[in-house]
């Protein structure tokens, strides 16, 4: 055990990320003063579908995992003989939007967890559009810088508070208390209903619809707009600062990490900017994760897009420190794309597998695939829309649509990159990319060749994970990272060079933009029932 202390501590403070994402969640600890990786766990997380569009997660199996991952990397640790006691703060990064509510009593949620590209709510924003002049989706946008969508937590806790009987009965007693998932898991990591921390950061509060992103608070109008009661909403704090203490949990047989503060809190995307330094106006990143989303730092002034893009909370890396805001091009379906390839489709058996499909054949031989699963988010926002494969023949194989599957992240990264540029003035000369999806060169290089300026991929491509790790670090009470770019390590980076003629990529696109506009206007607000549903 000496030996194991001597090691840990020549190595200097480490700092722990919780990476709560849709699909799994991950810990990794980093190496303060070299932003090294040392260890990590993964676990899948599974998503439920009860009803078409409708998507859910058990927020005690979401708990569960992070206790697993944490129990898992510590004990990896232990075998590196690195001390975990050197571990001096955590950060906590999520998907954001995705709407818990739960009883502070029992410490148990009142419902399932409903996940950010749910579409249960599409009749709850019809009836809300009602109540605004002219039906304008962008009624609320000059407060909040959304359009309104069932992308957003308020609408989720509307919908939440009229049909959950349980969940209606906790708020009129006093019960209920509503977060993110960061809120969620704080509440839980803090102590749960024996004195839990009750909170979320400027970047998760920016998200919800019910937060005016110009004073940093909760607005009395925008929760009267939505009917919700704000004594259950969690308080906002920035996206550094210690919040509180891990307790000790019974799951966690080892104690790790108790007494070890909770520092550092980021929507996923926003910790994905911080992690890939962009600190300067114009600095832009794009994460492919279950979806894509595309940020641009615009400094300490929040734009307002006319091209379909949303106005957020970048990050607030202090009590004391100013607020940035960013642009964001959401994407709903790019890595769900692939994963749906595997589960629905069955055309392949592992993510890797549809990278291998599509460089057998190296084009879709002009099927285009369109995967509105969720509706469009940026920057058509119409929920209308449904997913379809177009362009087939009978020589049209699994092949092809794997690779139309990709091309079709890249086709979407474009439009959201076309309308930042727009916005911007000044198009981005490379994108800077991270997220698990960047692991596949296909998609890559296809990604370089549709948008025709270089993609740069940092070689450590757990961004959203460092980004929580350095907010949690730098922290006032914490101090062990430093945040000024001069004192970072250089990052080494993979680049991709545009191997197609513009003229190409032109066509292509413009096929794409054709396909786009034959899923729209598909769906009504209301599923269809099945003829043999009870």
């Amino acid at each position: 055990m000496a030996a194991a202390a001597a090691q840990g501590g020549s190595m200097g403070p480490l700092v722990g990320a919780i990476d709560q994402g849709t699909s799994s969640t991950r810990f990794l600890v980093f190496n303060a003063n070299t932003s090294e990786l040392l260890s990590h766990h993964q676990v899948e997380i599974k998503q439920k579908f009860p009803k078409e569009g409708w998507v859910e997660q058990d927020p005690n199996d979401i708990l569960q995992s992070v206790y697993e991952c944490v129990e898992k990397t510590c004990e990896k640790l232990n075998q590196l003989n690195v001390d975990i006691a050197n571990i001096k703060a955590v950060g906590v990064s999520n998907q954001r939007e995705t709407t818990v509510v739960w009883d502070k009593q029992t410490g148990e949620p009142l419902y399932n967890a409903i996940v950010w590209l749910d579409l249960r709510t599409q009749s709850t924003v019809e009836r809300l559009l009602k109540r605004i002049p002219g039906h304008n989706k962008s009624f609320l946008k000059s407060k909040t810088g959304l359009p309104l969508s069932t992308y957003f937590s308020a609408v989720k806790l509307r919908w939440l508070l009229d049909n959950v009987k349980e969940v209606r009965q906790a708020v009129h007693e006093g019960r209920a208390l509503f977060g993110t998932i960061d809120s969620w898991l704080i509440w839980c990591l803090t102590g749960g209903k024996d004195g839990g921390i009750h909170c979320t950061d400027v970047t998760n509060a920016s998200r919800t619809m019910l937060f005016n992103i110009h004073s940093l608070e909760w607005d009395t109008e925008l929760c009267k707009f939505f009917g919700i009661p704000m004594e259950i909403l969690p308080k906002v704090r920035s996206s550094s600062e210690i919040y509180g203490l891990m307790k000790i949990s019974p799951i966690l047989s080892s104690g790790a990490l108790s007494g070890v503060p909770i520092s550092g809190c980021l929507g996923d995307q926003s910790a994905a900017l911080v992690g890939q330094m962009c600190f300067k106006d114009g600095q832009a990143k794009n994460t492919y994760g279950t979806g894509c989303f595309l940020l641009c730092n615009t400094g300490q002034k929040p734009a307002l897009s006319e091209h379909g893009l949303l106005t957020t909370v970048a990050y607030k890396l202090g009590r004391d420190k100013p607020v940035c805001y960013a642009l964001e091009g959401s994407v709903a379906i790019a890595g769900a794309v692939v994963r749906w390839l595997r589960d629905n489709l069955g055309i392949a058996k592992s993510s890797d597998e549809v990278e291998k499909l599509a460089a057998e054949v190296g084009t879709s031989y002009g099927c285009y695939f369109v995967p509105a699963f969720s509706g469009l988010y940026a920057p058509y926002w119409e929920p209308s829309a449904r997913g379809i494969i177009c362009g087939l023949t009978q020589f049209t194989n699994k092949n092809h649509i794997a690779f139309a599957a990709l091309e079709a992240v890249c086709f979407q990264t474009r439009e959201i990159l076309d309308a930042m540029n727009k916005d911007c003035g000044i198009p981005l000369s490379q994108l800077q990319v991270d997220g698990g999806m960047t692991n596949n060169k296909i998609l890559m290089q296809l990604q370089a060749d549709i948008l025709c300026i270089p993609v740069v991929k940092p070689s450590m491509p757990e961004t959203t994970a460092l980004g929580a790790a350095m907010a949690a670090g730098a922290a006032e009470g914490v101090g062990v990272w430093s945040l000024n770019p001069d004192d970072s390590t250089a990052v080494t980076c993979e680049r991709f060079e545009p191997q197609i003629n513009p003229e190409e990529s032109e066509y292509r696109y413009t096929r794409w933009k054709k396909a786009v506009k034959r899923s729209m206007g598909w769906e009504t607000a209301e599923p269809q029932v099945n003829g043999n549903c009870k």
